[in-house]
């Protein structure tokens, strides 16, 4: 008998062992704690681009504070480049005091005192892609600078950086933030071009898996430059397929900002791509100018449904499960069981487009609720299968729940 107790007991500390060892191996790093869902907000590049100032910013957080988005999820408003000249006779980062007349902090303090976050720019190389001063050589200088603005978010490019290495170059600036007391979330922007997906985690909590997005449906448009491109909306939804196991609470593959309401696709195409990127797990960072962006687009942004999708703890991005011809169905595994499924039609007209339960993890007897998240309805209950019509270039985003 005591030969067995003693057997029982070394099993149960095995086990115990064991899932310490578990725990462990999936601890977050004080990196990943800083965005357990992926973050959502609003960046100035995509309307704006270099014309930024003191005002512009503070209306944007007036906006974000006001207009629903808030109460939606959105956190940050983030400056991006070309709020910084030069760099002073020690080395300090200099703001454009001719835009920013009160200075980074005051407009920080603006920022946190309407409930939310104030994020930033800057890049690994010797200069910003706009040409301003870059942060290599001056991480530590520059993290101190940003906690004593009270920055909460640092997007970080990629231009002048020469044969500087990526990996090298975001864990300086990542042990930097680190260093500076000041919990400040890390958004890697170098493009995908050193598959960031594969050393990013612990490292950033972000990073960009392609080159810029264009406010277009499909397209491939050279730089005048030639190094680079911007892509369609589509084309970078492609290049997802495949970095799914990649992504997880702390650790977000960012298929790059938000286009909608800038006016380059339609409506229907702005909530395909609302849609795909919250099914992706994706950073939410919208890029028009919300101060004056219609009620449709506003309703887009803040359908909280679909927010719900992209903000759910569990984490998981979703895959595409299905692709026929232009016909495709995507899914993503939810904490409570559910499924968000959306039937994807990249074609030129309306579609009926069917999936199945096996094809997004359940067996094919079960019986599930159906609810459509853009029409805010349940459908029924269904068995086995579901299919809807969807209109060109539309999406149907559905919650099937067993």
């Amino acid at each position: 008998m005591e030969g067995m107790r003693r057997k029982g007991k070394a099993f149960y500390l095995s086990l115990l062992g064991a899932l310490l060892s578990a725990i462990s191996s999936t601890a977050q790093t004080p990196r990943e704690s800083l965005a357990p869902t992926p973050p959502m907000g609003w960046n100035s590049w995509n309307k704006f681009a270099c014309n930024v100032s003191e005002d512009l910013m503070k209306s944007v957080a007036d906006a974000v504070a006001s207009n629903g988005m808030k109460e939606a999820g959105y956190q940050y408003v983030v400056i991006d480049d070309c709020w910084q000249v030069d760099r002073d006779a020690d080395g300090n980062i200099v703001p454009d005091t001719r835009r920013f007349p009160s200075g980074m902090k005051a407009l920080g303090d603006y920022i946190h005192s309407k409930g939310l976050k104030f994020g930033i720019y800057s890049d690994a190389g010797s200069g910003t892609c706009q040409n301003r001063p870059g942060s290599q050589g001056h991480e530590f200088q520059d993290a101190l600078m940003y906690a004593k603005w009270g920055v909460d978010y640092l997007k970080y490019d990629w231009c002048h950086t020469e044969t500087r290495n990526a990996q090298e170059a975001y864990s300086t600036i990542n042990r930097a933030l680190l260093a500076s007391g000041r919990p400040i979330v890390l958004s890697i922007c170098e493009w995908g071009k050193n598959q960031p997906w594969l050393w990013s985690r612990g490292i950033g909590n972000l990073w960009r898996t392609t080159d810029d997005i264009s406010d277009h449906w499909q397209s491939k448009k050279r730089w005048p430059n030639g190094n680079c491109c911007e892509m369609g909306m589509v084309d970078i939804l492609d290049l997802q397929v495949g970095l799914e196991s990649f992504a997880g609470p702390g650790h977000w593959n960012d298929p790059d900002m938000l286009e909608v309401g800038n006016g380059g696709m339609t409506a229907t195409e702005y909530r395909s791509h609302f849609s795909l990127w919250a099914l992706l797990a994706a950073p939410l960072m919208a890029g028009n100018d919300i101060r004056s962006m219609s009620a449709e687009t506003n309703e887009i942004l803040t359908n909280k449904e679909v927010i719900a999708v992209d903000q759910d703890p569990l984490g998981r991005e979703g895959r595409r499960v299905r692709k026929e011809g232009d016909l495709e169905v995507w899914s993503k595994e939810m904490s409570d069981g559910s499924r968000a499924v959306i039937l994807f039609n990249r074609g030129s007209a309306e579609n009926e487009i069917r999936f199945t339960w096996d094809e997004i993890g359940y067996p094919n007897h079960l019986s599930a609720k159906v609810r459509d998240l853009w029409e805010h309805r349940d459908k029924g209950e269904f068995k086995g299968s579901y299919k809807a019509n969807v209109p060109s270039h539309g999406v149907v985003m559905l919650r099937v729940s067993p």
